[in-house]
């Protein structure tokens, strides 16, 4: 039997219910904020993630999907090609490409699938989907204002508690700018060259080559040594550290509450100062729904002018996973409103039609078949929560009135065609 890859895995109803739930509740908030969707190729050029995520990132050494591309133009041979493991990057390569600050445009959002080479475990897969958001633009706009990082996390926290995503807890810390992280880096290598050894051989790796993301490991007997090291914070110069402290501030305004965790620095080397996580206690130790910071450089980075941006991404496997702590996919479908049971030849055209005109009215509909028998009709409205099931026979036909019974209470009226969509939506 030919089953999904490893990694991937299909989206079923009823389950997608809670998808659709939470990709409409998004979108609602994404509008209250003034954010525009964007979307963009699910593979980009190799080079895009190198100089964007960062060639010394676990995403670029490890875990991308890359192949070279064969096409038939000449243009094409020799390009290699990404399946895209995150959508920063390609949503500030489309700001730049299309010129977007031209269009007076710096608030996008996009919802679609990631793709990364990593071991599958709860909550994570190889093919798995993204809710981003992203503010990006001029400094002039006030993109790089810490009211901006402050707007992001707001957004976030009403998006959570929207879809009922209970006792998040959101932890901040603030990266630096590149001379801080200069700074930091020298100090960290002088802090692991005693202890290095005892660590993991990623561990090993990272602190030679990028010694900022020794605080991304995961290995329980690592993390003793980590709690040693030196921190960001102790680095940060005033610039900073007033923005950081601008941010707490509006928070704390608007009742967004936050824990500091000075350990904090995310997985992608394009950040800069805000960085945060927001984690749910129901995920485990892997707790992560989402995370994300400031990348005031990135447009740089790819060729393209000075635009300070910050924005985040939901793995929206992983939301959806908490959400089924407190919710199933059974609350959140809208099951049918009526099911129209044709009885006798030639009653399919009749269904048919009465249906079309229910459906109009943004009633949810389903049809049985003229060849089934009255129980057969009842039994199959009962089995998908229908609320009303709807007998369509020649008799009814003639009279253009039609036995509606509510299968609930089991009140049973006859109702004329031209009422039977108010009659529906009244009850």
């Amino acid at each position: 039997m030919l089953k999904s890859p490893r990694g991937t895995r299909d989206l079923l109803p009823p389950d997608t219910a809670l998808w659709n739930f939470v990709e409409a509740a998004a979108r609602d908030i994404f509008r209250a904020y003034n954010f525009h969707e964007i979307r963009t190729p699910i593979f980009e050029s190799t080079e895009l993630f190198a100089r964007g995520v960062g060639e010394e990132t676990d995403i670029v050494k490890k875990e991308m999907f890359t192949w070279e591309d064969r096409g038939r133009a000449e243009s094409d041979k020799g390009q290699s090609l990404t399946l895209r493991p995150e959508n920063t990057a390609g949503i500030v390569r489309a700001y730049i490409e299309h010129k977007l600050w031209e269009r007076g445009l710096n608030k996008f959002f996009s919802i679609g699938p990631m793709f990364r080479r990593e071991r599958p475990q709860k909550g994570r897969y190889r093919q798995f989907y993204q809710i981003d958001a992203e503010i990006i633009g001029p400094a002039a706009a006030g993109s790089q204002s810490p009211a901006r990082d402050a707007e992001i996390l707001e957004l976030v926290a009403a998006l959570l508690d929207r879809v009922g995503i209970a006792n998040w807890t959101l932890e901040l810390n603030s990266v630096g700018c590149p001379a801080d992280r200069t700074k930091f880096n020298e100090a960290l290598r002088q802090a692991l060259a005693p202890v290095v050894e005892k660590m993991c051989a990623d561990c090993q790796r990272r602190a030679v080559t990028n010694p900022l993301r020794v605080f991304d490991c995961k290995v329980p007997e690592d993390q003793p040594i980590i709690k040693t090291l030196p921190t960001i914070s102790q680095f940060l110069d005033e610039d900073c550290r007033t923005h950081f402290e601008e941010v707490k501030n509006i928070l704390n305004a608007v009742h967004i509450p936050y824990v500091e965790n000075p350990r904090l620095v995310r997985g992608l080397d394009y950040y800069q100062k805000t960085a945060f996580e927001f984690t749910h206690g129901s995920l485990g130790a892997q707790n992560a729904i989402l995370g994300g910071g400031r990348y005031d450089g990135l447009s740089e980075a790819l060729g393209g002018p000075p635009a300070p941006g910050i924005g985040f991404a939901i793995g929206e496997d992983r939301l959806v996973l908490s959400l089924m702590e407190t919710a199933t996919a059974e609350s959140v479908i809208r099951k049918p409103d009526v099911y129209i049971a044709p009885l006798g030849g030639g009653m399919n055209r009749e269904a048919a039609r009465v249906a079309s005109e229910l459906r109009r009215h943004d009633l949810v509909v389903d049809l049985g078949d003229e060849s089934f028998r009255l129980k057969k009709s009842f039994e199959a409205a009962d089995k998908m929560g229908a609320r009303y099931i709807l007998i369509v026979g020649e008799n009814e036909v003639a009279a253009d009135a039609f036995a509606l019974k509510h299968l609930a209470s089991g009140e049973q009226v006859t109702v004329p065609r031209a009422d039977l969509a108010q009659r529906i939506l009244r009850k």
